[in-house]
């Protein structure tokens, strides 16, 4: 009977082991912190996500233009924690009388990252200089 025994008690003594001493699935995979961010003026807005990265934040989302000759874009700025400006990036695909989608990567190359992003929905103009038309401050 021994015998019999043996063999049960080990396979369960393993595999107890390896249950107790496996880490957590979500210990292997670091989250990085999303914040949601909402800038709206009027039938217009820039509306989506700010994932706060080590040394760069993604802002991704949607604008809308309801006008086909009152565009719109987003402009986003890092800053830290005594407000400098640490970076700063705009959407390449603005919207005329439409919704469309974005992402764009701002650096923050300090330790730590942004402490804060700043979003504005603007006018949408390339060519010439960038109006920004409301501008809202997110922190991390």
């Amino acid at each position: 009977m021994r015998t019999g025994i043996a063999p049960v008690l080990t396979t369960t003594a393993l595999t107890a082991g390896m249950l107790l001493g496996a880490p957590a699935a979500s210990a292997h995979a670091a989250a990085y912190p999303v914040s949601d961010f909402d800038v709206t003026l009027g039938n217009t807005y820039t509306r989506g996500t700010i994932t706060w990265y080590n040394r760069s934040v993604v802002v991704a989302g949607e604008h809308k233009s309801v006008d086909v000759t009152s565009c719109r874009g987003t402009t986003a700025f890092t800053l830290d924690s005594a407000d400098n400006q640490l970076g700063m990036d705009y959407s390449d695909f603005n919207v005329c009388g439409i919704s469309g989608t974005f992402s764009i990567t701002v650096p923050a190359d300090v330790v730590g990252g942004a402490a804060v992003v700043r979003v504005c929905l603007d006018d949408g103009d390339i060519g010439a200089e960038v109006t920004y038309l409301l501008c809202k401050r997110y922190g991390r």
